[in-house]
This record gives structure tokens, sequence and C-alpha cells, in this order.
């Protein structure tokens, strides 16, 4: 811990040799599910995830049963990560609390670029199966489902990427970001600052903070290296 503190502090360099402001190797390929309506695999260093997009009819809409008031879905997201992702060996179970929050992130960020129904009255059901993952899946699974939609030709109305923020500070209080944290800077590191986006505007933004506060011209700050 004190010498990934130290590297990142004092030399600008991170643990697998990038600079505060790079991204790891990006690699993205379309259409490699010949019998799903849309898929897309999407890879940003050891985080991969497979997004599949399925078409439905009206019939398909989830219903959601609320103290007698019946209502529906039309757009689903659904977040897989199994044991094998991360190298474990465990039973397979339900979704973890977890998984469900990081799916609630990822359906937050495409639905506000999802087509009104009266322009496309499909339901929409995208999954996110995480193959490998070492840092921010949640935000490949937004890359990857926003990939997969279009793949299925949903005229979505613009396309939506995330990405996350790191922070470490010295024992003088100064500050240095990270852009796109691994494991190692999110255990060891301040901050777990996703933001998820277009060109417009943010449509989804999780915080997972281990510093007391944020000021506001840092949260600022954290916008504009995660539009970059």
């Amino acid at each position: 811990r004190r010498e990934l503190r130290r590297l990142v502090l004092e030399e600008g360099k991170r643990a697998d040799g990038r600079g505060p402001k790079d991204l790891r190797p990006i690699w993205i390929e379309v259409d490699v599910l010949p019998r799903a309506h849309g898929s897309a695999v999407f890879t940003r260093g050891e985080t991969q995830v497979l997004g599949t997009v399925t078409l439905g009819t009206g019939r398909d809409e989830q219903i959601l049963d609320d103290l007698g008031i019946d209502e529906t879905e039309k757009f689903l997201v659904h977040y897989n990560f199994p044991p094998f992702s991360t190298g474990e060996v465990r039973r397979l179970r339900g979704v973890s609390r977890r998984e469900v929050g990081h799916g609630n992130l990822a359906k937050r960020a495409l639905k506000a670029v999802m087509p009104k129904e009266e322009d496309f009255p499909y339901t929409i059901r995208v999954v996110g199966d995480v193959l490998e993952s070492n840092g921010s899946s949640s935000m490949a699974t937004v890359c990857a489902g926003c990939l997969a939609l279009m793949d299925a030709g949903v005229p979505i109305r613009n396309t939506c990427a995330g990405i996350s923020v790191g922070r470490f500070t010295d024992t003088d209080g100064k500050v240095t970001h990270v852009t796109d944290i691994i494991g190692e800077e999110d255990f060891f590191g301040e901050m777990d600052f996703k933001v998820s986006g277009t060109r417009e505007g943010i449509t989804g933004i999780q915080l997972d903070l281990k510093a007391r506060g944020l000021k506001i011209d840092e949260i600022e700050t954290i916008f504009e290296i995660a539009r970059k």
C-alpha cells in the first residue's frame, strides 16, 4: 500500500506503469453472437464484458407489483459477475446486492439515451456478463451495452460510455487523480468515482469515498477528467 501510494504521488507512476491520466488498452468487437439480436465485447485492460441485447414485444415487459399498483418496465438491464471473472472458485447463486446495484447503475446510464416508446415500441433487455474483472466492470457494462444496442439496431439518442476516477492524497494535502483505476488502486486509494454519460452530459454516477468529503471544485475537476 505504501509503495503504490508513493509511486503515484512522488513519481506519477501507477502499479501497471501507466501515468495518472492514461487508460488501459481498449479492444472492442461487435456482432459476436450469431443468434442474439445484438452483441458486443468490450475490453479495457483486464476488465472484459460481454453485452447482449434481446428485443421483445409488449407482452415481454417486466411486471412490477407494488402495493396494488401494477406497473411495467420496457427496458431491463441485468449484470452478472460470475466467480471466474476474478479467478475465484465458488458456487453460482442468486445475484448479490453488489450485482443489483451495478446493474441499476448501468441501467440509469443507458436509460437516458433510449428512444421514446412511440419511436421504438419494443421491450429491450440488456445483459452484461463480466468475463474478466480488474476495475470498473459496471462502466465496462455501460460501454458493452451501448455497443450491443447499436448492433441490435436500437435507435439510441446518443452514444454512452463510462469510466472511473480515483484519488490519492499525500501528507501535505496534495491530491493526485488517476483515470481508469484497477483493483489495487480501488483498495489502497481513497476514491472510486464512476461517471457515465454522452458528449452532451452525465447520465449516471456512483461514488465510493474512503476520505472525508469532496469539495465542489474537486468534483468539477473529476467530471472534466471523466469527460475527456
